[in-house]
C-alpha cells in the first residue's frame, strides 16, 4: 500500500509532473487520506471530467492549467498519436475534439487537453509508485 509520503517523494522532471504531483498530494489529503491508491484508482476509472480533481473543475482553471503546460501537453499528445497509430489529435479524442478549433485557442479544446495532460501524467507519476490501473 502506497503512502502520501510515497506519492511526496516521486521524482519530478517537468513542470507539469510538479503539477499534476501537487494536485494529487492535495486531493489525497483533502478526500482520500489513508487511500491514497483509491485516488488513483478513482482518476482513472473517471476521469477529470468528473470533477473529482476540484482544480481543474471551471473552464477558467481547465484554460489556465493548459496554458501554463501547453508545451508539454502538446508533447505527450505528439507521444499518443505515435504510440497508438493513429494520424491525427482527432484520433485520440474522436468527436470531443472541435476540428474547428485546430489550434486549441478556444475553451473546448483546452479543457479536453488540460484533462487529457494531467490524467497522462498522473499514469505515470502512478507507474512511478509501481501501480498499475
Amino acid at each position: 500500500m502506497k503512502t502520501i509520503e510515497d506519492v511526496k517523494n516521486i521524482k519530478t522532471n517537468t513542470k507539469l509532473e510538479e503539477a499534476v504531483k501537487d494536485c494529487i498530494i492535495e486531493e489525497i489529503e483533502t478526500c482520500y487520506e489513508d487511500r491514497e491508491e483509491d485516488f488513483f484508482e478513482d482518476l482513472f476509472r473517471n476521469g477529470c471530467i468528473s470533477g473529482m480533481v476540484s482544480s481543474l473543475v471551471y473552464y477558467t482553471e481547465t484554460q489556465k492549467f493548459f496554458k501554463e503546460h501547453d508545451e508539454e501537453i502538446n508533447e505527450l499528445v505528439s507521444e499518443t498519436i505515435d504510440s497508438i497509430g493513429c494520424d491525427s489529435i482527432t484520433g485520440i479524442f474522436g468527436d470531443k475534439f472541435d476540428k474547428s478549433d485546430f489550434l486549441c485557442l478556444e475553451q473546448s479544446n483546452q479543457n479536453l487537453l488540460a484533462w487529457f495532460g494531467f490524467e497522462e501524467t498522473a499514469r505515470k507519476l502512478a507507474q512511478e509508485l509501481g501501480l498499475d490501473f
